[in-house]
């Protein structure tokens, strides 16, 4: 009888799962949209009961298309947005006619003045967040939570990183991963232990004073298997059977890490690699054997990707969608919109396959981009700035209205998350985290433009692994060591991964030119930052 896996990938707009088998090929995926939920506050929320419902369509469809039985499924591993998930509450965590929107999206940007706040206390846990808090992150998130909707903070059982909620749901332990706690949450995993001071400096003492009860008192590394498995109710909504080995998981940039850093044929070895996630957002993921502070860059965090290696974390809140954004502002979008269309692509993939039909050779195709410069930022600089008020800034435009000029905005702006990459590469390595590869994952990375302009703009090689799908993969290597077909995910990661192709970066010219664009970002990014020191108290003033 087979022995196949079901990887689990929760991301912003949708529940995916794929069938693998041990060696990590892809039998079959499956997947089912998620609703998001908007206001004109820019809170974004979701409905954890809907979530559920999307992973259990996506799992059996899977599961159908694979061919596969129950009894052929070892195992199951999780991962998702870091998303915070208020369980069990009297009501939602926004609008009151809404109580079933009971999750607080990861890009939400609502707790802000409360990170604000967190970070001029200056903690020693801000030490392992890289200096600086996110409002990204789950503390703020709660404070705001306790602050403005108190009834719901006060009657809710559980606070959950969302990868915990669904391995909740599923196997009904609270038992929280590693990652979550330790990225999101300020939990010590070197330490294994919370700050309890912490939480009461900043307003939060409430959770330390019930021992942690809502937020995790048992924390394990990713992989490790939950409870007795999946439990009847769980089984039976996935199509699975009642016992099945679910992993602790991993929020979904570590898995498609996990999935990438430590292929065979690419040297193997997880510290040397660079785990790029290119999606909605953007991760870099860089693992260490010993801890390394980075300012502005997440982490030093132990254990939250690979047990046993240290991870340092950056990247940036908008990558793919700040290319949508980007390119939905220019004249001849709707119309290359209905030409992507009818040609069964995306805005994005149609885009970079134009513009590769222009030039003799994919690095050929920065000279596009002319005197266009990105500073992509447009939901502010999460690394190496720990900035989240910066704004994009777009320098070069002109006055024309046609699909090449909206091609040359689309090539500038893959640049200018490029060497926002570079940037924080640059940033790693003069605080002794220096890499020599870079393994690329997520949608918004699968064209070979884009793993060109990276590996050029970069100066880095840039490598593909054979799966179509790292994130998911990531996910199903938890399950393997879940269900025992490896020992540990030292063993799996290369077992299951392989690089399959390496964009090398561009010498002489090319080169050059890059570098020249590299320094003009560089100036465009640090005068966007002064004039919004510069024009913020006036307004400020103004408005008063």
């Amino acid at each position: 009888m087979a022995e196949y896996l079901i990887g689990i990938d929760v991301g912003t707009g949708s529940a995916r799962a794929g069938v693998f088998d041990r060696a990590g090929t892809l039998i079959a995926s499956a997947k089912h949209d998620i609703t998001l939920f908007r206001n004109d506050h820019g809170h974004v929320e979701q409905s954890s009961a809907e979530i559920w419902a999307a992973v259990c369509d996506s799992v059996r469809n899977a599961m159908t298309k694979a061919s596969a039985t129950p009894e052929e499924i070892v195992g199951l591993g999780f991962d998702a947005t870091c998303s915070l998930v208020v369980y069990g509450a009297d009501g939602g965590v926004g609008d009151p006619g809404h109580p079933e929107r009971d999750v607080i999206v990861w890009m939400d940007h609502r707790a802000i003045g409360q990170a604000e706040r967190i970070n001029s206390g200056g903690h020693r846990v801000l030490d392992y967040v890289g200096g600086v808090i996110s409002p990204e992150m789950e503390t703020p998130k709660l404070l705001w939570l306790k602050e403005n909707l108190p009834e719901i903070y006060a009657s809710a059982s559980d606070f959950f990183d969302l990868t915990d909620f669904l391995t909740f749901r599923a196997t009904g332990a609270r038992d929280r991963s590693s990652c979550t706690l330790t990225c999101k949450w300020t939990y010590l995993a070197h330490e294994e232990s919370w700050d309890a001071s912490y939480f009461r400096q900043i307003g939060l003492g409430d959770l330390a004073d019930d021992a942690f009860a809502r937020i995790g008192q048992s924390v394990v590394h990713p992989g490790t298997p939950l409870g007795g498995g999946l439990t009847a109710d769980a089984a039976a909504a996935l199509g699975l059977r009642p016992g099945t080995a679910v992993a602790a998981g991993l929020i979904d940039a570590h898995a498609g890490g996990l999935g990438t850093v430590a292929a065979s044929g690419g040297g193997e070895d997880a510290t040397a690699c660079l785990g790029y996630v290119f999606g909605t957002s953007s991760c870099t993921m860089t693992s260490t054997r010993e801890k390394s502070f980075v300012p502005g860059v997440w982490g030093p965090y132990y254990s939250a990707m690979v047990p046993g290696l240290w991870l340092n974390e950056g990247g940036q809140s908008a990558a793919g969608a700040a290319i949508d954004q980007l390119i939905a502002h220019h004249p001849a979008s709707d119309k290359a919109r209905q030409a992507a269309a009818a040609s069964g692509m995306g805005l994005a993939q149609w885009l970079a396959d134009r513009a590769l039909q222009e030039v003799p050779a994919p690095s050929d195709a920065v000279l596009i981009a002319g005197q266009i410069n990105v500073i992509p930022e447009f939901l502010g600089n999460r690394a190496p700035f720990a900035d989240p008020s910066a704004r994009a800034l777009i320098g070069g435009l002109g006055m024309e209205t046609g699909t090449e000029s909206l091609v040359a905005l689309y090539v500038a702006g893959l640049c200018g998350l490029g060497y926002g990459l570079r940037q924080i590469i640059d940033t790693q390595s003069a605080n002794g985290v220096p890499i020599s590869t870079i393994s690329v994952s997520g949608g918004a990375g699968t064209h070979p433009l884009t793993q060109q302009i990276l590996a050029d703009a970069t100066g880095l090689p840039v490598e593909i692994t054979t799966s179509p799908e790292p994130v998911l993969l990531g996910s199903a290597m938890l399950a393997a060591v879940a269900s025992g077909l490896y020992g540990d995910l030292q063993a799996a990661m290369p077992a299951m991964s392989a690089v399959a192709g390496r964009a090398t970066p561009a010498d002489g010219p090319i080169r050059a030119l890059h570098e020249a664009r590299y320094q003009a970002f560089l100036k465009l990014q640090a005068l966007a930052r002064e004039l919004r020191h510069e024009l913020a108290p006036l307004i400020a003033a103004t408005k008063h």
